[in-house]
């Protein structure tokens, strides 16, 4: 007898994510909800569907859009996918969950940054919690390359950031981060990713873009990855955007 699936299949969740990175946000948070629905203990439908969210944003220029629905599909991703790591009877599956629990809680620090102010402190611990979670992925499966892009975004950021949220990070034990090593987690994800290989690049992309040494190189690698992107997904406004002769900060 065939065991019940109670989780989306990777095939399933790629699916979905083809309908963000091609632009259609609306689309891909009604597949992902649908989604949610057919496997509701399931933490990545509903992480994924908080991504089509703010993928829509950034289409639209608008960084606090659905806010409050991002954040509910959060938290309750961050609780299934923790109720998953303490469930989880093989290495395999307890991977997947701490991976899962990591991009929720990545999510999360990422719109508590963008609300600035008191939400620093919010932001950071959710960062601690996402590190915390990936690493512990990592030490059970060193071949996590998914694991790589929000550890190694977080690396990133940390390095080029404020010196309040570098302070910040040391209170709660995060380090002072690491660009370069940052970098090289970012662009490893995007080669040997599954289901962060677009992100990843379109992440490694936008750091080249800050670093001063070896500018116009760098520059220029940005520009070709994200063509790539473009030439993929042709429909996707994000990239578009990029590559016009202003698009580019």
């Amino acid at each position: 007898m065939a065991a019940l699936q109670v989780a989306a299949s990777p095939a399933q969740l790629l699916a979905g994510q083809d309908l963000i990175y091609g632009g259609r946000h609306s689309a891909a948070a009604l597949y992902f909800s649908e989604l949610a629905t057919q496997y509701p203990a399931d933490a990545a439908p509903r992480a994924l569907h908080a991504s089509a969210l703010i993928w829509q944003g950034e289409a639209e220029g608008n960084e606090t859009f659905a806010a409050d629905v991002v954040d509910s599909l959060l938290t309750a991703a961050v609780e299934l996918a923790a109720r998953a790591v303490d469930t989880a009877t093989a290495d395999a599956d307890r991977v997947q969950a701490l991976f899962w629990l990591g991009t929720a809680y990545g999510y999360r620090a990422r719109q508590a940054e963008l609300r600035g102010g008191g939400s620093l402190w919010r932001a950071s611990r959710d960062a601690r919690a996402m590190h915390d979670a990936l690493e512990r992925a990592l030490a059970l499966d060193s071949s996590c390359a998914d694991c790589l892009l929000p550890l190694g975004l977080y690396d990133y950021a940390v390095a080029r950031s404020s010196t309040l949220a570098r302070l910040i990070a040391r209170i709660i034990g995060l380090g002072g981060g690491n660009a370069e090593r940052g970098l090289d987690r970012v662009r490893r994800a995007g080669e040997l990713g599954t289901f962060t290989r677009v992100e990843a690049r379109w992440v490694y992309a936008n750091m080249l873009l800050r670093e001063e040494p070896g500018a116009g190189a760098r520059r220029e690698e940005a520009r070709r990855t994200v063509a790539d992107l473009a030439a993929r997904f042709p429909e996707n406004l994000v990239f578009r955007r990029f590559l016009e002769p202003t698009g580019a900060p």
